[in-house]
């Protein structure tokens, strides 16, 4: 199959992020409209074409949205693993904060090399997770996946380990880095507003707690317990 446009790069990467989010249900127009901010006309007109393409990437389900093929997840994925190593080199080897890697990747994702992108991976070690702590694809395509769920899920009372953080919104990173609430902190569900009012959380142990709306909570994924613990032993 020709290697397929960075536009079209850039649409099946942002279809497989979010559908991971919107699972088992296809991830919506206007949903991808956004986050690729685009007009969603010009998004409906892309996936019709991408669903007609030899072999296929996309399956459009007009009303309904969009899913991918195995064609379109495998480049999806070859992409994602570009990106997220891109950032763990730049975390690493030259002190790029967390919020400032997913911009710096954008850039580069498209044009790395084979042979640079292998480079990468074995400088680094093999790293089995990005600075944000998602999993980055293995070369043979294949991505580990762990039981972890949103922060906003939590019980109250429960006490759970930060897995994973989003990296669409740098101002949200540096705030989660301001309270100390970075990956593998443990953190606990002291008390939940009323009305799907904030989350009242307690970051490390720390004697304080900290209110944090959903637009925050929907973005930090934790392991809870059991799950923290299988995780560790398996790393």
């Amino acid at each position: 199959m020709k290697t397929p446009s960075s536009s079209i790069q850039d649409y099946l990467k942002a279809i497989y992020e979010l559908a991971e989010e919107c699972a088992p249900e296809p991830v919506t127009t206007s949903l991808l409209a956004d986050r690729l901010g685009l007009a969603r006309p010009s998004v409906t007109g892309m996936l019709q074409k991408m669903a007609s393409t030899k072999p296929g990437l996309v399956e459009y389900l007009r009303y309904q949205g969009v899913r991918l093929t195995p064609a379109g997840e495998k480049v999806a994925l070859e992409v994602i693993r570009h990106h997220r190593l891109i950032e763990s080199y730049l975390s690493e080897a030259l002190d790029f904060p967390w919020d400032e890697v997913n911009h710096e990747a954008d850039q580069l994702e498209h044009v790395i090399s084979e042979a640079l992108e292998d480079r990468i991976a074995q400088k680094l070690g093999y790293p089995e997770l990005d600075p944000h702590g998602q999993p980055i694809p293995a070369r043979d395509g294949t991505i580990n996946k762990r039981q972890e769920i949103r922060l906003s899920e939590l019980p109250e009372g429960s006490v759970a380990v930060v897995c994973r953080v989003s990296d669409q919104d740098p101002a949200i990173l540096r705030y989660l880095d301001q309270i100390g609430l970075r990956l593998s902190t443990p953190i606990e569900v002291t008390d939940r507003g009323p009305f799907d009012g904030p989350l009242h959380v307690r970051v490390a142990e720390e004697p304080t707690t900290h209110a944090l709306g959903r637009s925050v909570t929907d973005r930090v994924y934790v392991l809870q317990a059991e799950e923290a613990s299988r995780s560790s032993t398996n790393g």
